[in-house]
Parts: structure tokens; sequence; C-alpha cells
């Protein structure tokens, strides 16, 4: 039997904190010049492993990670616990239930994004030369395995960069990530299969039948009976004023670990049941947005960085880098991707202005594609060599990203936002105070501007929109929005509630400053460029505090209006 010594526990702290100290800090550093922290995260661990410290100072390196296997499961099992939950968490900011109601659309586009990656990636995998695999005979079970990895896109790389550009609640973002929602359920069923196939090649045909059908039914069960169950205990848990986020946290967790079970128990790996897990639980209209954005906190706060960092303690970086199969690995993960969302999205009905953003967004590899790796690798189906390519285009896709889709919403036609807004169409004080009340009520004012008879219809056009995915963002903004037939251009109403109104806003704040964004069923573009807009300005705390002590709608007029001057006249100094 073995024990814990006073010497495992004192390295192991050690440990963690150079770890989660080093990866921390160097995520912030990172993260301020717009880079993922992944990359700060994975390159702690480069410099703390074996390509680094490992070459420059043998000794100090073995004295802090020796190869003992007691202190080595120690470190490993606290990662793994990181990747498990980085996947429940995942999971929970999957919208399903809106996806499902995007189908159409969002399918096209997730089927095209599964679908064209593969292939793309099957035929070199095929074509590879022996000595970068683990074994030449099982080439067809790799190639499975690098098609299937290069479906999977990261959702919160992509969530972010949509944040970042204040693009998350249009609906130009809402249908990326419904897409990104479907393709991931698709991509990681699909790897998971693949990946009980390689682990159990000696199975017989009825054996992996029966674990493809156990799976198909576990996903289903989860997300009808299992959906509907979890959020009647979540909303027991509100009901009873029980203590949040706490017993929501716990419950969850539970979750996770029972459904990770389940499948584990299936022949697939656990990571998928904490998934499916998070999914499941996430659907609830009782975990609030805070809730969620605390669970979040915790998973990349403490989870993440340990893990990502633990995986440059694996590998020799440089012993095992290869400059072809960076390229091929890299260009055939982003390009496939692109190529798979371009011709999806030329399958809908979304705008041409849009269509390159969307395929842009579902790019990265991010997180995912390495935690895809890491399994595989650890269960023999790929060679480091092809593991560290992996990581490499993951990155890079990753820190790509953020200025290829800026780049796609500069290159759109700019129009002058500010010839949308009016100076007859402002609430200086809401009376409503919920946001269906508020949505009425400036909905009310909308067709009193416009002439609109049919207020109903446009109301209704409104509130079915924000029922879809909630409209508030942080710092006490709201902006619900409609494309509608009722109008021939695009109309901004804003109403200010002094009190605020609840509208689950991720930071919890309530929201004070609401802007009611209607543009034609046409328009394409216009949305995009007025909510950018309303989230650039709003973002100043100096401008929230002038349009709160605002003594009328004149007032708040005259504040927008300069606002906007003030950021035509920066930019023309930019292109100066």
């Amino acid at each position: 039997m073995h024990y814990l010594s006073e010497e495992h526990i004192f390295l192991f702290l050690v440990q963690v904190f150079l770890l989660l100290g080093l990866a921390r800090g160097l995520g912030h550093i990172f993260s301020r010049y717009k880079q993922p922290a992944l990359t700060a995260e994975i390159l702690v661990g480069v410099i703390l492993g074996p390509t680094i410290l490992g070459r420059i100072a043998p000794d100090l390196y073995m004295a802090i990670f020796p190869i003992e296997v007691i202190q080595q499961n120690m470190l490993e099992t606290v990662a793994w616990l990181g990747v498990l939950f980085l996947l429940l968490e995942m999971g929970l900011e999957m919208d399903f239930m809106s996806a499902w109601r995007q189908r159409g659309d969002a399918v096209k586009i997730a089927v095209s994004d599964i679908v064209i990656p593969m292939v793309v990636a099957f035929i070199p995998a095929m074509l590879i030369p022996d000595r970068f695999l683990v074994d030449p005979n099982q080439r067809l079970v790799f190639a499975l395995f690098m098609a299937a990895a290069m479906t999977i896109s990261a959702m919160p790389v992509a969530a972010r960069a949509l944040h970042d550009l204040r693009l998350s609640k249009t609906d130009m973002g809402f249908l990326i990530m419904s897409a990104l929602s479907v393709n991931d359920i698709i991509g990681w069923l699909i790897f998971t299969l693949v990946l009980a196939l390689s682990i159990q090649p000696e199975m017989g045909l009825m054996s992996n039948l029966l674990i493809m059908g156990y799976t198909i039914a576990f996903t289903a069960i989860c997300l009808t009976i299992g959906r509907v169950g979890a959020s009647a205990v979540i909303e027991r848990i509100k009901k009873h004023n029980m203590p949040e986020p706490s017993s929501s946290l716990t419950f969850i967790c539970l979750a996770g670990l029972a459904c990770g079970a389940i499948t584990s128990k299936i022949g697939i790996h656990a990571l998928f049941g904490f998934f499916i897990a998070g999914i499941m639980a996430g659907q609830s209209t009782a975990l609030s947005q805070r809730t969620r954005q605390i669970i979040s906190q915790m998973v990349y706060a403490i989870f993440i960085p340990l893990f990502f960092a633990n995986i440059g303690l694996k590998i020799d970086f440089l012993a095992n880098f290869n400059w072809f199969l960076v390229i091929l690995v890299t260009v055939v993960g982003i390009g496939g991707r692109f190529l798979g969302a371009r011709l999806g999205v030329m399958l809908t009905k979304t705008g041409k202005a849009d269509r390159l953003s969307i395929a842009i967004a579902h790019t990265p590899g991010g997180a995912m594609e390495i935690v895809v790796g890491i399994i595989a690798l650890e269960n023999g189906v790929i060679s480091e060599p092809i593991f560290v390519a992996i990581i490499f285009g993951a990155v890079a896709s990753s820190v790509i990203l953020g200025p290829w889709l800026a780049y796609s919403i500069k290159r759109r036609p700019q129009i002058s936002v500010l010839e949308f807004f009016s100076r007859t169409a402002i609430i200086p004080s809401l009376k409503a105070h919920t946001p269906e009340h508020a949505i009425e009520e400036l909905a009310d004012a909308a067709a009193e501007h416009e002439s609109i008879s049919a207020v109903q219809r446009l109301k209704q056009a409104i509130l079915d929109r924000e029922h879809a995915t909630g409209t508030a963002m942080e710092e006490g903004i709201a902006v619900p929005h409609a494309r509608t037939d009722l109008i021939e251009k695009p109309l901004v109403v804003i109403g200010r509630s002094v009190s605020g109104i609840e509208w689950d806003s991720p930071d919890g704040k309530p929201s004070k400053f609401i802007f009611l964004i209607l543009t034609p069923q046409s328009d394409n573009d216009a949305q995009v460029q007025i909510l950018g807009h309303i989230a650039k300005i709003m973002s100043e705390k100096k401008m929230q505090n002038k349009l709160y002590d605002a003594s009328d709608a004149a007032s708040i007029w005259n504040i927008i209006h300069q606002s906007f001057i003030n950021q035509v006249v920066k930019k023309r100094k930019r292109k100066i």
C-alpha cells in the first residue's frame, strides 16, 4: 500500500504554486494583448518541462518534477479534473435549445463544417509517412481520428472573439454560436466513437455497433428527459431559496460525475459524459447568467491553467517538433473548418455581409483540439510529433481568429449609424420593471415613431428574439433587437430605467440603459454596426454617468449625438 509522505505533499504544493502562478500571470499579460491565455499556459509548461528547464538545468527540473509515479499521479489527477470540468463548463455555455430553434441554418452550417473538414483531413492522414505513426497497421484508425479531431471547433475562443468585437448579441453572433453548438455535439460524438474503436480494435462488429447504439441513446435521453429533469431540480433549488451558486454548482458537478461514469462504463471516454451533463443542466432558465459566470471563472482560474501547463511537462517540444507536420496540421485544420463553414453558410439565407465572418468564426481548434489530442496520445492513437503539431495548429488558429474576424468586420461598407437614432425615440424614464414590459414600452414608442399599426406583431417579433437568447450585456446595458418587415430603415429606440431592470446579465447588474434595435428583414449588415457602436460608446463609465444624470430626453440625445461625432473625429485622426 502506498501512502503520501510530507515530501510528496510539499513537492505537489510547489508544483501547483509554480504552474498556477506563472500560467495565470503570463495569461493575464497575453490577454492584455488580445492573445488567448491558452498560449501562455502551454508556454509555462514548456518552460518548466523537459523542453527548456530539463535542458538547461536538468537537476533542478528533476528536483521539482521527479519521475516518481506517486508524485506524477498527484499532479496528473488535478490536471484531469481540469479537463473534465472544462468539458462540463463548455456544455453549460452551449445553448442547445436556441440552437435547436435555429436548426435550419445552424444544422446546415454545422453538418457542412463536419463533413468537409473530415474529408479534407482524412485524405492527407492516409498518405502521411509511416515514420509519424504509432502503428502503420492502424493507419485507418489514425486517419479517422485526425478527421474527427479537425471537425471540433473551439467554441470558447469564438465566443471570446465575438464578445471582444461586440458581436455576441447580434443575430450573426447567435447563428455562429448555434452552429458551433450543433457542430460540437456531433463532433464529440464522432470523436468518442472513433476513440472507442481505436482503444478496443479486437472487438467485433456487433460490440462496436452496441457501443454506438448505447452512446446515441444516452445522448438522446440526456438531451430530452435528462434536460427536463435537470431543469426541474435547478428550479426547485431556486424555489426553496437554497444557497447559491453553491447548490446549483454541487448538482451540476454531481450530474457531470454521474454522466461521466455512465459513458465510461458504456466504453467511451468520460469527457463526453461531462460535456453532455453540462448541456443538460445548462438549458435550465433558472440557472442565472451570474451563476454560469461564477462556474466558468472557477474552472478557468484554477483547473484549466493547471491542465494546459501540465501538457508541457509531458513532452519535449523541441525533440518532437517537425515543420512538415506543423504546417500540414495547421493548414488542414484551419482550411478545412473554414471551407466547411463557408460552403455551409452559402446554403442558408444569411446575407453576404455575414458569410465571411461566420466562416472565420469556425476556424479555431483551440483548447478542444488539444484535449482530443492528449486523449489520443495517452491511448496510443497518435505519436508525440503529431501531438506537438496539433498543439501548434490549435494555438495558431486561436491567435489569428481575433485579427481575422476583425478584418472581416472592417471590410464591410461602413454606414452612418447616427442617422438611425432619433431625438423623438427616447424614453428618459421607463415605467417597466421587467424585460418583457420594457420591450413592450419601447416597441410602443417605435410604433408611434414609424406609424406602425401592427404593434402586437412588432412586440412579438422582439420578444421571440429575446426568448431565443438574452440580450443583456455587462455594465447595466441591454440591447433587445429584431428584424422585421414593418419598417423600411433601421431604428434605435433608447430607454432609461432609473432603478434598473433585472435582465439576467452576465455580471448580475440590473439594466439601466436599454437600446431597442429594429432593422428591416432584408438588412443583414446594419444591426452588426449599430450594436457595435452602442457597445463601444457605452463601454466608458464616464459616458454611462452622463446618460444616467441627464435630465430629459433632449439631454440624452445631445450626449449620444456628441459621442458619435467624437467617434467619427477619432477615426479620421487615426486614418491621417
